[in-house]
This record gives C-alpha cells, structure tokens and sequence, in this order.
C-alpha cells in the first residue's frame, strides 16, 4: 500500500515521537513553539490509517515573496530510511509542492563514519593528517552510504559546507555510546586529564544541582536568569552573539510542558559562587548537551568538568544510548582554531560521527536560484 502524507496534530506527533527509541528534539513538536520566526507544521506518513513516520515542518518564506516558502526539517523526518526513499520522500515533496514551497531541505538522522578517539588524538598528532576524512573511518554505516547515493540519484542536492557548518545542522557531532555500559565502563573510556578533572572538581567541593521541573514560576525564573546571566558572560570572553533570555525561557517552557524530564539546567558551584552551568535535553534513549556557560574565574574547581559528568550519569541512569556532545568541526590540523574543540570533546572518549549532512531538493527551479543568490549574499 503506497504511503501518503498529511498534516497531523501536535498531540499525533508527539504520540509518535513518544513510541520511538530516539527522534532529534528538532523533530518534537514543542521545537515549533521554541521556532517563533518560522511557521511550521507536523506532518505524518500514513500506510492505509496507521501512522508509521513522522516530521516537524519549519516554513521560511522568501523576502517579499511570502507565499512561498523553504520547507526544512531538520535532523529529519523520522522515517524508515533503510529501504526505498522514493516511497517516503516523494509524497512529501508533493504535499510541500502543492502548498507553496519552493524547496525541501531535509538532514537525514544517519550515520554514514565514525572515528574512534584514539583516531582523533593520533590525527591531531600527525603532521600529515589535516581532517577526520583523511583517516580511515573506524567504522563505515553502509545503509548511511545508501541514503546518500540515492538522495544524490533523485536531484537532492548535498548542503554540507567543508568545515560540517553551515546555516543548518552541523553534519559532525562528537558521541559516547552509553547502550549496555556502567558508570565505570564511561570513566575509564576517558582520558587521564578528563579524569583528573572530575576528582578535582570532587576534592574542591564543587557541588552540582539539576532544575526542578515541578518547581514554582518563581523558581524557574531564577534558574534560567543564573544560567543565562553566565551565558552571556562566557559569550562576551569568547566572542559570540548570545541568544536573549526570552529564547531559553521558551524553550524550557515547551519542552518541559511536552515532558517533565524532556530539558534540565544543571549548575556548579563552588562555596556558593555558581562557575558553570549546562542544559541537557532528552527524547526517548538519546541525551544532548545544548547550551553551556562557564566562569571566567575559579577556572581551576573544574566545574564544566562535573556537569558533563553529571549529565552523563544521568543519561546512563535514564537508559540511553548515546550522550550527544553535539557539533564539531572536522579539522585535526594543530595550527586550525577549531581543533581544541574536537580535542576537548574526544577526551570523554566516545567517537566522532559523520552524518549524511542536510540536503536540498528544488521544486521551483527560478525561486530555488534566487533565494540561494540571496542567502550567498548575507
């Protein structure tokens, strides 16, 4: 029976999302409330009546062309992406054609390479390794390299820039797999200088709390002004444009109204002085670290180091399969400024994953070309 695609409501969607083992947090509908600028829509795929897959729909219209729009779904749709995906993704297409979209961009949720850690360290060493993509994967996901060579064959177009960032998703996120392993099992995939840290921060007294997701207005009000008035800190040391306190205010407010436990804060502090505080966010068997802000001072109490302790032991206690250290770039050159990131991220241990990256499908050819003019011109 031939799929079909139709909009579904927020409460479909997260019924779906609550049945599967992991979907991206950019695929819940409580991202749509967060997403303010764009309009969206949850759409699910039907066999017959039952809904076997579903999608967040972000709508960017052209400037003053606003009927039509750039459909995105990103780290999406969650759908079998094993078998045919002519099946899946050209009913979307139509359904996105007939109302007013003049491109689909999508990121498919697959792997396509892993790196171990000790990979990493050895290519940061090496004076003839400039990247991940020199070294031979420790692992290639062969059904990843299917969804890339058919997405290729149908017209989709590969939006990943070089350095795995762009205005999108970042198709290279740094992982540590949690699925069957303890707490000690985690610890001793560390390095040493990220075991010394936690037992630093341990022996300095840094004490660590998690938001309550039950307490007052009051309370959460509190939490999110202590974290966001350190985030914005930690921006102006490293030199980035912070998101305003209204952004992370909705944010906890959609996702903890969609699932008590879907987004925490976690705090550090040291003889009360707060040093470092991160927010972790969970669907179902898969954790991400999201946002992160550190003191400029007491550096030395290692409370950044804590926290990701703490959120890793809360991931493993919650089941999952994957802490998500989130996005690098896949530099290993010593000389490169990006490099300290993926150093940091690979002293946990874990991997670094290759995704199959965002990819665009026009379906207006003349409107396609000129918002990609436009977006070239920013």
């Amino acid at each position: 029976m031939a799929l079909t695609v139709r909009p579904i409501s927020a409460e479909e969607h997260l019924a779906y999302v609550s049945r599967q083992r992991s979907v991206s947090f950019l695929q819940t509908p409580a991202w749509a409330r967060v997403k303010t600028e764009w309009r969206s829509e949850s759409l699910g795929w039907f066999r017959g009546s039952e809904l076997v897959g579903a999608g967040l729909v972000l709508h960017r219209p052209i400037p003053r062309l606003k009927r039509y729009t750039l459909a995105y779904l990103p780290e999406g749709p969650s759908i079998d992406w094993s078998g045919d995906l002519a099946e899946w993704l050209d009913p979307l297409a139509a359904y996105l054609k007939a109302h007013g979209a003049f491109a689909v961009r999508l990121g498919p949720p697959v792997r396509t390479a892993t790196w171990s850690a000790a990979q990493v360290k050895e290519g940061v060493a090496s004076d003839d390794v400039r990247r991940l993509t020199d070294l031979a994967p420790e692992h290639r996901d062969a059904a990843g390299a299917r969804v890339v060579s058919q997405l290729r064959a149908a017209g989709w177009l590969a939006q990943s820039p070089e350095d795995g960032f762009g205005v999108g998703q970042p198709q290279y996120t740094y992982e540590i797999p949690l699925a069957d392993r303890t707490e000690a099992d985690v610890l001793k995939g560390m390095n040493q200088l990220w075991r010394r840290n936690i037992k630093r921060a341990e022996k300095e007294g840094v004490e660590v709390t998690v938001s309550d997701p039950a307490a007052g207005r009051a309370r959460r009000e509190e939490d999110l002004a202590a974290f966001h008035d350190l985030y914005v800190h930690t921006a102006q040391r490293d030199h980035f444009t912070p998101r305003p306190l209204s952004y992370f205010r909705t944010m906890v407010e959609a996702m903890s109204a969609e699932d008590p436990e879907r987004i925490k804060l976690y705090f550090a502090r040291h003889e009360g002085d707060l040093v470092a505080a991160t927010i972790m966010v969970r669907v179902g068997a898969h954790a991400w670290y999201s946002y992160g802000a550190s003191s400029t001072e007491k550096r030395d109490v290692r409370g950044s180091n804590a926290l990701q302790w703490a959120m890793m032991r809360d991931a493993i206690a919650a089941g999952c399969d994957v802490y998500d250290l989130r996005g690098i770039t896949p530099t290993l050159s010593a000389d490169d400024p990006h490099v300290g990131l993926i150093q940091f991220k690979a002293g946990t241990g874990g991997q670094a994953v290759e995704y199959a990256g965002e990819w665009d499908l026009p379906l207006r050819s003349v409107l396609y070309k000129a918002f990609t003019l436009y977006m070239s011109r920013r």
